[in-house]
């Protein structure tokens, strides 16, 4: 029977059951708070080692079981919604070796090595946002490897740098006279993965990828990996005293952002990529408020509802013929009860609605900021962007789930479907219990550390409601026939971020291919090279010819008096 399985469905039950075995070692690591640095030599030359190094510890172990988690469901998701794809094989080793890639980086603490991870996330990221093969997904694709391309290069001067602490172990470092540079550098690596301001652009543009990879990518593996790389790097990097503020000011930029940004969307996938955008900046704003544990905690919660969400997504614009524009949408709750509910759950947790994983870490954050000696003007921000998150939250679900019907009505297959029902099914019981279960256990963190009086304890249920009222009260059901305007381009385009991170590259490179070949190759080139030779040749052979030609009369006259000069010369003698 095992045999019998289609290779996703193969796929997700190895990731799974490597989950189930490596929650106890999870668990058994977090309580005991224990941590294991194991080195294999592996090749030894006089004085010069080669070692590679793993480490096991909470972080590590906890983040992979997410991961895999988070993997196997979408790999099951997959079964069914790939399955008319007739390169399925090539897509699950693709998808694999993406989870492979998070892996290494997550448990490799050597900064070298840890370059395994980080750059095969970024290439099968190309390879898979490229998987359609038309023009869309190749400029996609370019923009995000290209990207992603300046966070690698900066890791590669870290390391060069680190050169002169003689190590480049991630939890060894030390303040030395240019922790300034390799702040930058590696804040730099992290601000390019997890698409901070100004290198947001790429996020909503890698949507041109199957919807199973978005659920991937956008939850737990390629955004993440940012963040997690300045949690590893923590300790070393708060040594500088601009670090935090900077940090802050550009994700909370960020998260305003993206929220104002989700409201003026009309793609179903993009407002998803851009709700992972705004709680990407969430991640970065607990960072920049020096909240590690915190932020790691939003980062799992987020990534279980995150993928629910996708997958949810996935199957609506699967059954509506694969139809993305809201505007096209409506009465889903009547045709896909278990989808509708299901992406309730996820929009609720990403709310932050009570007793939801989201609640859990996203009210913590955001009390634990107003307790927190910080500008009023950012938590203003803050507050104002978290009033964003639930009114394009609900404005998503007016459009796709109880709006009026737009379209064609179609029969939900998928509501039958054992394969995108496990998988919902699975990532929803997660996407509820996860929250209250990691605070529980796994969180170092004690929410009794301080007192808040009620206003500013109901400050953040306050200003949810108060999103949702604001957009139920300005939803417009004929937002369908509104022009675009100046100002709805402004906003809708994430403040011009995404024309400027394409368009003036594009035309610099094509006024600089322009000017080269006009200049070069049909001018320099055209007088020096080979056309400028034959010119020359030729232009001298006619002259030759026309001297020639000219001097024909002469050239007689001087044979003729060379031989009557010979012959009287002859005779005289």
């Amino acid at each position: 029977m095992f045999l019998k399985m289609k290779s996703s469905s193969i796929s997700s039950v190895f990731l799974l059951t490597y989950t189930i075995c490596l929650l106890p070692f999870t668990c058994y690591f977090v309580m005991n708070e224990t941590s294991l640095l194991i080195e294999w030599t592996i090749i030894s030359l006089s004085s010069c080692t080669m070692t590679f190094t793993l480490i096991l510890d909470a972080i590590s172990l906890s983040f992979s079981n997410v991961v895999c988690l988070i993997s196997g469901c979408v790999m099951l998701f997959s079964s069914s919604y790939m399955s008319h794809d007739p390169f399925l094989k090539r897509f699950i080793w693709l998808v694999m070796l993406f989870v492979l890639s998070m892996n290494l980086l997550v448990f490799i603490p050597s900064l070298p090595a840890l370059l395994l991870g980080w750059d095969g996330l970024g290439i099968v990221s190309f390879i898979l946002i490229v998987y359609y093969q038309n023009v869309k997904s190749l400029a996609a694709g370019m923009l995000t490897i290209l990207a992603n391309r300046i966070g690698d290069v900066m890791i590669l001067i870290s390391i060069g740098i680190l050169v002169l602490q003689g190590h480049w172990y991630v939890t060894l470092m030390w303040d030395f006279h240019l922790t300034f540079v390799v702040t930058v550098a590696i804040m730099m690596a992290g601000l390019t993965k997890s698409a901070q301001i100004p290198f947001s652009a790429w996020l909503p543009a890698a949507m041109a990828a199957p919807t199973p990879v978005s659920a991937l990518v956008h939850s737990s593996t390629l955004v993440t990996a940012g963040i997690f790389l300045i949690i590893r790097f923590f300790p070393f990097l708060s040594t500088c005293d601009f670090f935090k503020p900077l940090l802050l000011f550009i994700s909370v930029l960020t998260l305003l952002m993206a929220g104002i940004a989700a409201n003026y969307e009309n793609d179903l996938k993009k407002v998803i990529a851009l709700s992972t955008l705004s709680q990407l900046g969430v991640m970065m704003m607990s960072l920049g408020l020096g909240m590690v544990s915190l932020s790691l905690f939003h980062l799992y919660t987020h990534a279980l509802f995150k993928a629910l969400l996708f997958l949810c997504a996935g199957a609506i614009i699967h059954n509506s013929l694969n139809n993305q524009d809201l505007r096209y949408m409506g009465m889903v709750f009547h045709q896909a009860p278990l989808t509708t509910t299901c992406m309730n759950i996820a929009n609720l947790s990403l709310c932050g609605a009570p007793f939801l994983s989201g609640f859990y870490s996203k009210d913590l954050i955001l009390e634990t900021s107003l307790a927190s000696p910080t500008n009023s003007l950012m938590i203003f921000l803050i507050f104002l962007a978290t009033g964003m998150t639930a009114a394009y939250s609900l404005r998503l679900s007016l459009c796709s789930l109880w709006g009026t019907l737009k379209a064609t009505s179609f029969y939900s297959w998928a509501e039958k479907d054992p394969y995108i029902n496990w998988s919902t099914t699975i990532l929803s019981l997660a996407a509820i219990f996860s929250g209250a279960l990691l605070q529980a256990i796994f969180l170092d963190f004690n929410p009794n550390s301080f007192i808040l009086p009620y206003t500013h304890k109901f400050l953040t249920m306050f200003v949810l409601l108060l999103g949702l009222a604001l957009a139920a009260s300005f939803w417009d059901p004929d937002f369908a026939q509104k022009k675009m305007n100046k100002t709805k381009f402004f906003f809708s385009t994430m403040w011009f971020l995404a024309p400027l991170s394409s368009q003036p590259l594009t035309k610099f490179s094509m006024l600089l291919g322009t000017n080269l070949m006009k200049s070069v190759d049909q001018g320099w080139l055209e007088i020096l090279g080979g056309q400028g030779t034959l010119h020359l040749v030729s232009t001298m052979s006619k002259q030759n010819s026309k001297i020639q030609i000219k001097s024909f009369n002469f050239f007689i006259f001087l044979s003729l008096f060379f031989l009557v000069f010979i012959l009287f010369t002859n005779f005289c003698m």
